[in-house]
């Protein structure tokens, strides 16, 4: 598919619309050998909840992150924190009982009022949509309803009329829900995480974590040490029970967008039902400046052919429907869904108690990362399990369920399939010099390489599983389990600990 630009768009790929303006976070440097009650790995909504948590309650913690503070899938996101998140519960209830989704909808709902208390007026308050257009959507938004319901969410149906839109939608709508900046709201908790004593430290790369014979994490400033580690990094950075196999990393588009001159910015949030996981969110009034965000295009990492044509089809999609203008930012974010559709959280396997970590929010983090934060805080601090809420008592608890299983074996499958496929797609080698801005993969034997060519320089990375082009980013991506590469082979994100070998040529 070939990249028509639009003519306001020049082409590059930013960073989100909320690091336009974002300050950095005032930090601490790292001294070789420093001693926690807890370390935290990831600097986001997960990682700097679980510190402010724990912080207040007098525990010593260190925060360390290898960029800045809610650079990661914090700063890809939106910025809705909505209890109804589109056709979550309903996917939920189709595999699972009603208590697992009235009990994930109380871990929400706590998470969302911790938000709310945290960044006080810097959080508008909005309904929250789930909507579709036609009668071939009424099935999914009736058993929207049906699931909120029975989770005891007070929704209701409705035809809005400041949707915007320029063909009518039913809806189903949840009032007093939130919008947010989620970077300026990373920035708040790091602030009252240092207020409270914890320490934080940025720009600070983890290349190993360890549990023996204490937990110690290994960075590129030095070694801290603590009685726990938490792994809020979006997905862990360890193979320890093998969580990369069960949970499918998921990339979407955003792009936020100026309204036409006599349009009126519509209100609420909104979510369309369907695989396309639409929605539309005009940004905060903290933000300082009015803008329409569309995201959507969300899909396995690694398995768009081009993801410059997912973004322009994204923007062509707002541009039919939606009375918008100029764009200001357009960018990427990637999440984790679990195969049984529900968050991990809590201790990780073989981790001897000190090893400790949360994934699997499927594009909800704003109120799933506080939720787990509170599951990981009185798993740390040792509160008793009959002292903790009922929600936590019951998603500490749930069994698999033949779904799960199945998704399992079907999210195999499709990874050895897809390693088949790349190997039968790589190119002989040699491979001719790729034009600027592309890569190819090459194989000679069993052995294959992803060749790029960037700012001029072509380099040629040896690669041990089947890595796509990532055309908008200028990245490799792995389709097996969504990590990302830079094209001298850094890790950027993902399962992966460690960065791939590159060879000049």
């Amino acid at each position: 598919m070939l990249w028509r630009r639009h003519p306001e768009w020049d082409g590059t790929m930013t960073s989100s619309l909320w690091h336009t303006d974002s300050a950095s976070v005032e930090t601490a440097p790292l001294k070789d050998g420093g001693r926690h009650d807890a370390v935290i790995v990831g600097a986001g909504i997960t990682g700097l909840s679980t510190a402010v948590m724990l912080a207040e309650a007098g525990v010593d913690v260190a925060v360390v992150d290898a960029g800045d503070v809610g650079r990661g899938s914090t700063g890809a996101s939106v910025g809705m924190a909505s209890v109804l998140q589109g056709s979550t519960l309903a996917a939920l209830r189709a595999h699972h009982p009603a208590t697992l989704v009235r009990a994930y909808v109380e871990a929400n709902r706590a998470g969302q009022e911790w938000l709310a208390e945290k960044a006080g007026a810097d959080a508008d308050r909005r309904t929250s949509f789930t909507f579709g257009r036609g009668l071939a959507t009424d099935v999914a938004l009736d058993a929207v309803r049906d699931a909120a319901r029975e989770a005891g969410l007070a929704i209701r149906e409705d035809t809005p009329s400041d949707f915007g839109g320029r063909t009518p939608v039913r809806a189903v709508a949840l009032d007093d829900q939130l919008a947010l900046d989620p970077v300026r709201l990373a920035h708040t908790l790091a602030r009252a995480a240092v207020a409270a004593g914890a320490t934080l430290h940025t720009g600070v790369r983890v290349s190993d974590v360890s549990v023996l014979p204490e937990g110690r994490v290994d960075t590129d400033h030095g070694t801290l040490f603590g009685d726990t580690v938490v792994l809020a990094t979006g997905t862990p950075i360890t193979r320890r029970g093998l969580y990369d196999l069960k949970t499918r990393a998921l990339r979407s588009w955003a792009i936020a967008f100026e309204m036409d001159a006599d349009a009126e910015t519509p209100g609420g949030m909104w979510n369309e039902v369907g695989a396309e996981g639409r929605s539309v969110v005009a940004a905060p009034s903290s933000f300082g400046r009015a803008a329409l965000i569309v995201t959507g295009a969300r899909h396995p990492v690694g398995s768009a052919s081009s993801e410059v044509a997912l973004a322009e089809a994204l923007a062509a999609w707002a541009r039919r429907t939606l009375p918008v203008g100029a764009e200001l930012a357009r960018w990427s974010g990637q999440d984790y869904q679990s195969h049984n559709l529900v968050p991990f959280v809590g201790g990780m396997p073989r981790g001897l108690g000190r090893l400790r970590f949360a994934t699997g929010y499927a594009g909800w983090g704003l109120t799933n990362a506080p939720a787990a934060a509170m599951r990981l805080n009185d798993e740390i601090r040792g509160v008793s399990w009959r002292d903790r809420p009922r929600w936590m008592r019951t998603m500490g608890t749930r069994m698999t369920v033949p779904a799960d299983l199945g998704r399992g074996i079907g999210e195999a499958g499709r990874r050895a399939s897809v390693v088949a496929e790349a190997f039968a797609d790589a190119t002989p080698a040699p491979v001719k010099r790729p034009a600027e801005g592309a890569g190819v993969v090459s194989r000679h034997g069993l052995r294959t390489a992803a060749v790029s060519t960037v700012d001029g320089q072509t380099r040629a990375i040896v690669a041990p599983a089947p890595l796509t082009w990532n055309d908008a980013e200028r990245s490799w991506d792995s389709p097996v389990d969504g990590s990302r590469y830079a094209p001298d082979g850094t890790r950027i994100e993902g399962a992966a600990s460690t960065d791939l070998g590159v060879r000049g040529r």
